[in-house]
């Protein structure tokens, strides 16, 4: 019997939703848009972390490292995984490269020094790579406006350092840099192309060195290494398969330290969090301004019946039985105007995702903490940004009922049938 009164109140409250139907629509569709402003607000801003990270991680740094423990910050040439003994290089990235979730590892050793052409001279961080692997984790490889990646006594260097020397592919230049024995590497060697990766901090500074020739020139033995360098399918699974890889090259050498970009790349972290956590804040915005209007609607629509209310009260309805029946309309609005966003969101995310607002007539890349932002405005799939919208915009439906609801018992049931 309790089961067929509580059906009795549901049904009600739809029907009563649907009284004036172009009171209702209009309302709805207010609450649909927002949902819609909500959801692409939210994966607009997805997307813009993604492109912060990925353009932070996939550029150079990769999403996981390895290195000696005692190598950053300081980065000292004398600090290579495994000591001054080295360690079996093949071994690590292996075992690295093995991992679920890693889809690839790249081998460095870093250097500072001069690099001349001619009669100019410019300081360079000269980094020691394998150009098959690090195919696989940096974006270099597809950044060369002229030729490629460099072999043996061949180096490749950035546009804005290509424009201080006066360096083009196929010339010698001279690169001196100190040596881990306490000497000075003084090497020749020839332009292999010119990469630009749109990072002034890496265009106009970083140079690419065989790993090979640059452990020759900085008299370092084949087996020492500054840092492994990898690359996950998913950057938010980075902490996850940091701790997998730790796992895995355990007991290769002491002192091996696998980090997540998250550790690396603090500040970086620091801006993505920030700007992750603004994602409730918008939707709270949005949907908080919809409470106003959807509430003055709501009242507007109790006022209309409550001699109806005062009836009902005169045969025996209880106050909370009224209420109930307003906050369902209240939660009915929620549910069909969460319905109707739902199917105009989904097509508008997903065209965005594929099709980004390109602003590049605009503005230009702007660079910062090691990261970039490219003038595209991209969207990122999540359910987080749905989810929130989603439970946001019942919630309005319902907040915005309650000081109706309210409101219709606290008129005394004679003072509205009289009309008073």
């Amino acid at each position: 019997m309790a089961r067929r009164d509580n059906d009795i109140w549901w049904r009600m409250a739809w029907r009563n939703l649907w009284r004036n139907r172009r009171r209702t629509a209009i309302t709805a569709s207010a609450l649909s848009f927002g949902f819609v402003a909500a959801v692409l607000m939210i994966a607009l801003m997805d997307g813009m972390l993604e492109q912060l990270v990925s353009n932070g991680t996939r550029v150079i740094t990769g999403q996981v490292q390895i290195h000696a423990d005692d190598y950053r910050p300081e980065r000292s040439m004398h600090d290579t995984m495994g000591g001054r003994e080295g360690l079996d290089l093949a071994a690590l990235v292996g075992a690295a490269g093995s991992v679920t979730g890693v889809t690839g590892v790249a081998p460095r050793a870093y250097g500072g020094g001069l690099i001349s052409s001619g009669d100019e001279t410019a300081g360079a961080v000269l980094m020691g790579i394998d150009p098959r692997r690090e195919e696989g984790v940096g974006r270099f490889g597809a950044s060369f406006v002229v030729g490629g990646m460099p072999g043996p006594g061949e180096i490749a260097i950035g546009n804005a350092m290509a424009g201080t020397i006066g360096a083009a592919p196929g010339e010698e230049v001279v690169v001196v840099a100190p040596a881990a024995d306490g000497s000075m590497g003084n090497e020749l060697f020839t332009v292999s192309g010119v990469f630009r990766l749109g990072m002034g901090g890496f265009d106009d500074a970083y140079v690419l060195v065989d790993l090979g020739s640059l452990q020759d020139l900085m008299a370092m033995d084949r087996s020492r290494i500054h840092e492994v360098a990898i690359s996950v399918d998913r950057t938010d699974q980075a902490d996850l398969v940091a701790a997998r890889v730790e796992e895995a090259v355990e007991g290769l050498a002491d002192g091996l330290v696998v980090e997540p970009w998250s550790v690396f790349h603090e500040q970086l972290y620091f801006m993505t969090s920030m700007m992750g956590a603004a994602n409730g804040i918008i939707a709270m915005i949005i949907f908080g301004m919809a409470i106003f209007g959807v509430a003055n609607t709501m009242l507007l629509a109790t006022f209309e019946r409550r001699r109806e209310f005062a009836v009902a009260r005169s045969l025996g309805t209880s106050g909370r039985s009224i209420v109930r029946i307003v906050v369902c309309e209240g939660l009915f609005l929620g549910l069909v105007s969460l319905g109707a966003g739902a199917l105009l969101a989904a097509p508008v995310v997903v065209y965005f995702h594929e099709f980004p607002l390109d602003l590049s007539s605009f503005i230009g890349t702007y660079s910062f903490m090691g990261s970039a932002m490219q003038p595209l405005l991209t969207v990122e799939y999540s359910w987080d940004g749905p989810l929130v919208s989603a439970v946001a915009l019942v919630g309005t439906g319902v907040a915005s009922a309650l000081y109706p609801a309210w409101r219709a018992i606290r008129v005394p049931p004679a003072d509205a049938l009289a009309s008073r």
